[in-house]
């Protein structure tokens, strides 16, 4: 039969094949086709002469046709036929797919449909053919029943469409279905259908189907609803994200995790690349997710950003086209992300209000942890975002050309965390990914030597952790650095001192590092410039301190003990001992040639001596030989010449030009600080050993010197230095230049000898004495200095004037001279504490030592830039000035007082607050210590128990004693009144309510007690009130919103000054008694517009956040629907809020205010108001449509503009003007208004 069905087909007409096929039942045919396709025989063959003898246009036909159709298909779907066959089955039916009438192809669509729905598919492979019917469906022109109507083949083809996406999908054919419609031609509203099908999917599916899946949607995006596909893609992986992320850190949960972390994120990576090669293809599809992601910028960005979207972006960034926008993107978002979180930790308002949410910084970190997981395609990005936040946010220059990164207002600021967040990324980038690490190494190095100009402080931070993290690693890029140390001498030398100490790690464990910067030093210290002999210097002295020679004594005390990354890597240490003991001679001689260059190079060696010295004791001999071979040469040795010192050879003079040669007060400084630590710490360990006699001998014999220097400095007089009264001090001639330089040496000279003399004295009477007399001499040439020099004096003062006490002695000096009560030391200390202008003096110093810190962040001096140092020094000279400044307050001491200047006690206040203000600056993480230290009453035994008081609790007991002495002083009378205390003491009130915890009950215990003391106390003096008002804010913006404060102090200012109709008698609230007729303008009408600006900022970024919530939702109808519900809290407190200061303004507005900046400010806040309530109004008629109407309280709101605000702005307009007449007409404020 096959073979007679075959012979007719090859006859030229079909007509015997069309007769012959009508004379067979229909299972003959479809038997005798099973059995040929079976066998895999001429199937092929045999269904082309069946469809040839069945023709469309005779209806028997085409039913025979479709019948034929079908069961091939069903054929196909049993799985019973070899591929070959089966495939060749598929592509006839594909080509006879258009000759069917339309009826036909609807039932076999719709047969389709009911297979994929009722999940009878069995392989899938039929499903080829679905696209082929659809698309021919749609081709037909003629209408079709369908149902109940009649419906064109377009239309016919939509309906059949979406009901197969709303039906069920078995999940092995998703991506089969998805990649099927590609084929088919699709409105933009047939896309949508099955974009949202199979997005809907996702959830059902194995994480392993999805990436092909969205590459089918990908595909398929092309033809419309980009922004669904992206939308509905990054919507699933954050929630995914945020799913796994809740999982891995809820341990109960730990069990039931779905999806391993590995898994997800080789997954993601995956999906990541697929769309960055669909952008690629369709820059469209770029477009949109640039869209999709800045829309969320507009409200909240973290609601749209999230570590996958994060991941894609920067993924993006290797796309030329897209790279800066995407920078620019995460650039703002990062710093929109730090300005909110600034202004959310500002105002409880804004927490209460606002949920606490991931902020983009850490979901960026995230990513940077996530892409351990071969993310390769994310590194790139992660770099150049990383450089990208340093160099914009970083510290930047100001006039002064000093840089304004230790500004502590300035630490909390978004730009700084920026900053930080970039260096964050790189150090943890080059951590996980070692085929970056050359690349970011070089481009910090190439930041460091390019912009020697500007602060780059926080390249050498990072420089400094890459190479603490892994020194051996980076061995392999060594040449980089060494390229860089070819640019040393054109470098600052700040910048060459952090450089070198940065890559110290490395030169341990490179020679040719090390032998390459030593050429480098040598050559520097012959240059013409004087910052690279500087330079020079500097590092030498730091090869010095690192590289240890054998014996010396163990680096625990050390200023700066290094990680044991490095320490390990000196693995041959006898041998590197030896080595570098010849080495470190080698350097000692080439230090020993810089003591005949300026000044300057001079000093520096005297600086960095002591160090060297406590980190490699070895070289003590060596360097104390070389300091005494250079003391010599200004010392006088007879024991009866007067003075003892040459100082005419301190002095270099060149034609008209003087200059100081050799800075002897730091020579003698650095060998007084050297044998101190020879004393204290090598002398002790030698005892019993022959040998160290000759050595001993020899520092006596320095000993003997400093004591020979003291007695014959007391005995002299000033004449003997030619430095009395009658001499000239001017600026102006050359004596009175080389005058002021002897007089700042002799200075420098007496307090070296006091600390000398201090360290050996073991309380002896007479030495006191002596320390006495040295101060007298040192007081003497002050005195003068300050009365002759007059204003010329400061071009030189500023320069030398830094004092030459150490940190650690004045901290022992003020300890013995307020706090010594031991009975034998008592009669000695007397001598000290006879004199006020000593114990001033002590204090002073301290003061000097703090403001030092405060502006650099370090002090002068040994173990000047050890941090735990200087924190132990604070701790110590903090307790004193506490104890002092409680124990004898300012008025008991002043009413006794005679002497000229601030009393002790207020130089202790302002100590206190210099110190608080630093240590919150600097030692943040250390507060709790510092504040166990200062209390007093703090025994050992008791230290256990110590350890749970809060810093809460121990700020609290520090505050109360503050307050005791602000409420002594307010006692008293208003001439009595010393405003620089009360001020100070405010200062201090403010510094230390930072510690407080918000939430505590201290917390409400300051608000409430400043609240008190400003409703309490009536002052004129503008700053005290000044101070006292911007703390009582300060603190209560953390409580709640200040509001109906403002709402107060606006009537107050309004009684007092009086109402612009001359009139109206207004009546006097007193609220505040702080509030007078002298502080109630300009002083505290500018304090609260201020404050009422911060408010209507607040209320302004809550609009923004409820429209960019608006905006997102109205996508879809349902959410629009229920939008007010969640955002009801925050309409209602943004209500309150507007409608409070709009009763402030009121006020306001019909004082008599002065002409001035309290106008000025008043006009542009009430431009910001009606600002705010346009952008409120523009809100609610956006959301209205759908909510069902304005709430009544906003009706309310905008009555009481009209009729409590808007009114009295036109009188106020019209009182500003008549003020004005007379002084400058027109301000450009007022017109804008």
């Amino acid at each position: 039969m096959d073979q007679k069905i075959l012979s007719l087909a090859a006859e030229k007409t079909a007509d015997k094949l069309q007769e012959f096929l009508q004379t067979l039942r229909e299972d003959d045919l479809t038997n005798l086709l099973q059995n040929q396709a079976v066998k895999g025989k001429v199937a092929g063959a045999l269904l082309r002469a069946i469809f040839k003898g069945s023709p469309c246009c005779e209806e028997a036909g085409a039913l025979r046709r479709r019948k034929i159709y079908t069961y091939c298909i069903q054929l196909v779907e049993s799985g019973d036929l070899q591929k070959e066959i089966a495939s060749e089955i598929i592509g006839l039916l594909m080509l006879e797919a258009h000759h069917f009438p339309g009826p036909l192809l609807v039932e076999l669509a719709n047969e389709f449909i009911s297979a994929v729905r009722e999940g009878s598919l069995v392989n899938g492979k039929s499903l080829e053919l679905l696209p082929i019917i659809l698309t021919a469906l749609a081709t037909k022109k003629e209408n079709l029943a369908y149902g109940k109507g009649v419906l064109s083949g377009e239309e016919c083809k939509k309906q059949l469409i979406n009901i197969l996406c709303s039906g069920r999908w078995d999940q092995q054919y998703v991506i089969q279905l998805t990649s099927m419609f590609k084929d088919v031609p699709l409105t933009a509203e047939e896309v949508e259908f099955v974009v949202e099908k199979a997005l809907s999917m996702f959830s059902k599916m194995n994480l392993q189907e999805i990436p092909p899946l969205v590459y089918q949607l990908l595909v398929l995006s092309s033809k419309g609803s980009r922004k669904s596909v992206l939308e509905g893609i990054i919507a699933f992986f954050s929630a995914l994200d945020k799913q796994h992320n809740e999982e891995q850190s809820g341990d109960e949960l730990l069990d039931v995790v779905t999806v391993p972390s590995g898994e997800l994120r080789h997954v993601e990576g995956t999906i990541i690349l697929h769309i960055v090669f669909a952008i690629k293809l369709d820059y469209e599809l770029g477009r949109e997710l640039l869209k999709h992601l800045k829309a969320g910028q507009q409200g909240d960005s973290n609601n749209n950003l999230s570590p996958f979207s994060i991941a894609l972006l920067l993924s993006v960034t290797r796309i030329q086209r897209f790279q800066d926008q995407v920078l620019d993107l995460l650039k703002t978002s990062v710093v929109k992300s730090f300005k909110d979180l600034q202004l959310l930790q500002g105002s409880k308002f804004l927490q209460n209000l606002v949920p606490h949410r991931s902020y983009v910084s850490t979901m960026i970190l995230e990513v940077v942890k996530n892409s351990v997981h071969s993310w390769d395609h994310v590194t790139q990005g992660l770099v150049e975002l990383g450089f990208i936040l340093m160099d914009s946010y970083g510290p930047k220059k100001v006039l002064d050309g000093k840089t304004i990164e230790t500004s502590p207002s300035l630490s909390r600021m978004p730009n700084q965390h920026a900053c930080k967040l970039g260096a964050n990324i790189l150090l943890e980038t080059f951590k996980i990914h070692e085929m970056i690490r050359q690349e970011i190494l070089e481009q910090v190095l190439n930041r460091v030597v390019t912009r020697a100009s500007s602060p780059i402080s926080h390249f050498l931070d990072l420089l400094s952790n890459i190479v603490m993290y892994a020194p051996l690693v980076l061995q392999s890029c060594s040449s980089k650095v060494t390229e860089a140390f070819d640019y040393l001498s054109f470098l600052p030398l700040q910048t060459v001192q952090r450089l070198l100490k940065a890559v110290q790690p490395l030169l341990k464990v490179s020679m040719s590092m090390r032998d390459s910067l030593i050429l480098v030093l040598r050559k520097a210290m012959f240059a013409n410039q004087l910052d690279a002999r500087k330079s020079a210097v500097a590092g030498f002295l730091l090869l010095l301190k690192n590289f240890k020679v054998l014996g010396s004594l163990s680096s625990s005390q050390c200023s700066q003990s290094l990680s044991f990354s490095q320490v390990h890597v000196d693995v041959h240490s006898h041998y590197n001992s030896v080595a570098n003991e010849t080495f470190c001679l080698e350097i000692m001689d080439s230090l020993r040639r810089c003591l005949s260059q300026q000044a300057d190079v001079r000093l520096m060696l005297y600086e960095g001596f002591y160090d060297v010295l406590r980190r490699n004791s070895q070289l003590a001999n060596s360097i104390m030989q070389t300091l005494l071979s250079q003391l010599k040469q200004f010392y006088e040795p007879k024991p009866d010449l007067l003075p003892p010192l040459k100082l005419e050879a301190c002095i270099l003079t060149q034609g008209d030009k003087i200059s100081l040669q050799e800075p002897l007060d730091y020579l003698l400084c650095c060998i007084q600080h050297c044998l101190a630590w020879y004393k204290n710490t090598v002398i002790p360990l030698q005892q019993g050993e022959e040998e160290e006699e000759e050595e001993e001998a020899f520092y006596q014999a320095l000993d003997d010197i400093l004591e020979s220097i003291t007695n014959r400095m007391i005995k002299s007089e000033l004449e003997d230095f030619e430095l009395d009264k009658s001499a000239d001090f001017s600026q102006s001639t050359s004596i009175g230049i080389k005058n002021n330089i002897c007089a700042f040496l002799v200075m420098g000279v007496c307090e070296v000898l006091i600390e000398y003399n201090f360290s050996i004295s073991n309380f002896s009477k007479n030495k006191f004495e002596d320390i006495l007399s040295l101060f007298m001499c040192y007081k003497k040439l002050s005195d003068i200095l300050n009365e002759k020099a007059g204003k010329a004096k400061t071009k030189m003062a500023n320069k030398t004037n830094d004092s030459l006490l150490s940190m650690k002695f004045v901290s022992s000096l003020l300890t013995v001279l307020f706090r010594d009560s031991i009975q034998s030391h008592q009669e000695s200390l007397s001598v000290l504490r006879s004199s006020s202008e000593f114990m001033r003096y002590a204090v002073n110093i301290a003061l000097q030592k703090v403001q030092q810190l405060k502006e650099t962040g370090h002090v002068s001096g040994p173990d000047g830039q050890n941090p735990d140092k200087i924190f132990q020094n604070l701790c110590d000279i903090t307790r004193v000035l506490l104890w002092r400044y409680t124990s004898i307050p300012t008025s008991v001491e002043e009413s006794g007082k005679k002497e000229k200047g601030k009393s002790i006690s207020l130089l202790c206040l302002e100590g206190l607050q210099k110190i608080f203000s630093a240590v919150q600056q600097f030692y943040q993480p250390k507060i709790q210590q510092f504040l166990r230290a200062l209390d007093v009453t703090d025994k050992e035994g008791e230290e256990r128990e110590d350890a749970d008081v809060s810093v809460t609790q121990r700020t609290a007991f520090q505050i109360r004693q503050f307050q005791r002495s602000l409420l002594n002083l307010l006692s008293s009378q208003e001439e009595d009144f010393n405003s620089k205390e009360a001020l100070l003491l405010v200062t201090v009130l403010t510094s230390l309510s930072k510690l407080l915890e918000p939430s505590s009950p201290q917390f409400v215990q300051m608000l409430s007690w400043t609240s008190k003391i400003c409703k309490e106390n009536s002052r004129e003096d503008a700053l005290f009130c000044k101070s006292l008002m911007n703390l009582l804010f300060s603190l209560h913006v953390l409580y709640k919103s200040p509001v109906i404060l403002l709402r107060d102090l606006s009537q107050d200012i309004h009684g007092h000054l009086g109402d612009i109709d001359q009139d109206v008698e207004v009546e006097k609230t007193n609220h505040f008694a702080i509030v007078n007729l002298r502080t109630a303008a300009p002083t505290i009408c500018l304090l609260v517009l201020s404050q009422a600006e911060k408010v209507l900022e607040e209320v302004d970024w809550l609009i923004t956040k409820l429209k960019g919530q608006v905006s997102q939702e109205t996508v879809s109808e349902e959410a629009s629907s229920q939008t007010t519900l969640p955002n009801q809290p925050v309409e209602k407190a943004i209500v309150m809020q507007l409608g409070t200061l709009l009763t402030f303004f009121h006020e306001l507005v019909q004082t008599a205010l002065p002409s001035g900046s309290c106008v000025d400010t008043l006009l542009k806040d009430l431009c910001k108001m009606y600002t705010t309530l346009t952008a409120l109004v523009r809100y609610y008629l956006q959301v209205c449509q759908s909510s069902g109407g304005i709430p009544k309280n906003m009706e309310k709101l905008v009555k009481l503009s009209g009729s409590h605000l808007t009114p009295v702005c036109y009188s106020f307009i019209s009182y500003v003007q008549v003020s004005d007449s007379e002084a400058v007409p027109n301000r450009s404020s007022r017109k804008d208004f």
